[in-house]
């Protein structure tokens, strides 16, 4: 399984090979006439169509038949942000709870039943949403179907079920979060970022929180959160929409919508006016590190885009500004970047340095804030910009080349965005941004009285972390 957790989490999906693709989009327009060969370079357009059941069930289906082979979705509109204070890691114990079994699937079955046929599947937990999703051959799209529907339907949440898979997330914790150098800096930054919204918390959730949770407490959340009315089941792939549509229909249409309305705990964080700062030790860090997390609008708010570009320019390879600052030039760090976590809900832009020995987090406060800054105070220059619009544009082609990815691409819009027409809209957005607009993102968001300033020193030998297990 995979939780949206993890070191440095989300700093560009597919990066290095959007990267690679840019570069080669360079040496193409050091050949040709350079605006010709950008409006030549574009990921293809997805001809999807959408579909919702009497029970509020959202389908998206997208037909492509090069090769034999779909890519099946469901997404439910529930992750960490969800969860109540003292009620973390229920929907990451789902992603796990949900291969456990259903009226007529006996526990991982569903998973074996996928594999047998020369598939796989997996799942994922994160701030907004948990995801489960399949790659089989096309010739199994009713069964995979069926699949779906009866664990929608019917899953089995008893104590047994509870109890090995609440076991199996806090060893996923364990290994992920507690054991890992650096592990509990997003934790520690969070907690420290959010006062109200639930962003306070990850979504891999809390051992503490877990053990005493009830049956009930489990059985609650997903009566509440895991209902047709509050999923999206997306469809890439070799199939025919009309009898795809008919199955779904006939496995999906006798669950019932939920009673009551989808709660959401999606409640404004209070606007921040001064600097917080927080200092950690952690027993399993090696060097010192510092991170500073300004407050940023969400996903697909206009700033965006501008954000998302500047990203590219602090952080978009070796060449970036704060490689070349820090780590190149002045070698203060062994590891710098940074990156917008954009999620549903406004969350927290990162900027972070891990330093080289003999130099402090203060240090790297210091050159992180100044390489910021350098975008307040002059433009963009016209390559630096270009660079990161083509880093943006080989991202998007790069990011639709299997139906996984497209099939990704298009619940994202659905559910974060509430639009999947954005899957063939969004690239245009990050063409028209120009250096005004990234001066002025710099000027609004990056402010020292909107961060959120982690410090972390390596704990003496045989001392304790200030980050406990939690």
């Amino acid at each position: 399984m995979i939780v949206g957790e993890g070191f440095f989490p989300k700093a560009k999906i597919g990066l290095t090979r959007a990267l690679i693709a840019g570069a080669l989009i360079l040496i193409c327009v050091s050949q040709v006439n350079a605006q010709q060969a950008l409006d030549q370079v574009r990921p293809p357009t997805l001809n999807f169509t959408t579909h919702t059941l009497p029970n509020g069930l959202k389908i998206i289906t997208l037909e492509e038949h090069s090769v034999p082979v779909i890519n099946l979705q469901i997404w439910y509109h529930v992750g960490g942000k969800d969860e109540l204070p003292g009620h973390t890691g229920f929907a990451h114990l789902f992603e796990h709870l949900m291969f456990k079994g259903s009226a007529h699937v006996g526990p991982d079955e569903h998973s074996r039943a996928i594999e047998a046929v020369g598939g796989f599947d997996n799942a994922e937990t994160g701030d907004d949403t948990t995801n489960f999703f399949e790659t089989f051959p096309s010739q199994y799209l009713e069964r995979v179907l069926w699949l779906e529907a009866d664990r929608m339907g019917s899953l089995n949440v008893n104590e047994a079920n509870f109890e090995s898979e609440r076991q199996v997330v806090e060893e996923e914790r364990r290994v992920r979060v507690d054991n890992q150098p650096y592990g509990s800096i997003e934790e520690d930054l969070r907690a420290a970022a959010f006062t109200v919204n639930g962003y306070h918390h990850t979504p891999i959730g809390s051992i503490a929180d877990l053990n005493k949770a009830t049956l009930q407490d489990v059985r609650d959340f997903h009566d509440t959160y895991y209902k047709p009315n509050n999923a999206t089941l997306v469809i890439v792939g070799d199939f025919n929409t009309e009898q795809a549509l008919a199955w779904a229909h006939k496995y999906f249409d006798g669950i019932p919508r939920s009673a009551k309305p989808i709660p959401r705990h999606d409640i404004p964080e209070p606007p921040q006016t001064q600097e917080r700062t927080v200092e950690k030790s952690y027993s399993n860090t090696p060097l010192p590190a510092v991170v500073i997390g300004y407050k940023i609008p969400a996903r697909y708010a206009p700033d965006a885009y501008p954000l998302d570009e500047a990203s590219n320019i602090l952080a978009g390879g070796e060449s970036s500004r704060l490689y070349q600052t820090l780590v190149y030039k002045d070698q203060i760090a062994v590891q710098a970047a940074g990156f917008g976590n954009f999620t549903e809900d406004p969350n927290l832009f990162w900027a972070y340095a891990i330093m080289n020995p003999g130099h402090t987090p203060a240090d790297g406060e210091k050159a992180l804030v100044a390489v910021l800054d350098g975008l307040k105070e002059q433009p963009v220059g016209a390559t630096e910009l270009e660079k990161a619009k083509n880093q943006e544009i080989s991202g998007f082609i790069l990011g639709r080349d299997t139906d996984e990815e497209k099939a990704v691409a298009l619940a994202e819009a659905t559910v974060i965005g509430k639009n999947p027409d954005l899957v063939n809209t969004e690239l245009a957005k990050y063409l028209a941004v120009m250096p005004d607009d990234i001066e002025r993102v710099a000027k609004e968001y990056f402010v020292r009285d909107h961060a959120t300033v982690l410090i972390v020193t390596p704990a003496p030998r045989n001392a304790k972390s200030t980050s406990q297990p939690q």
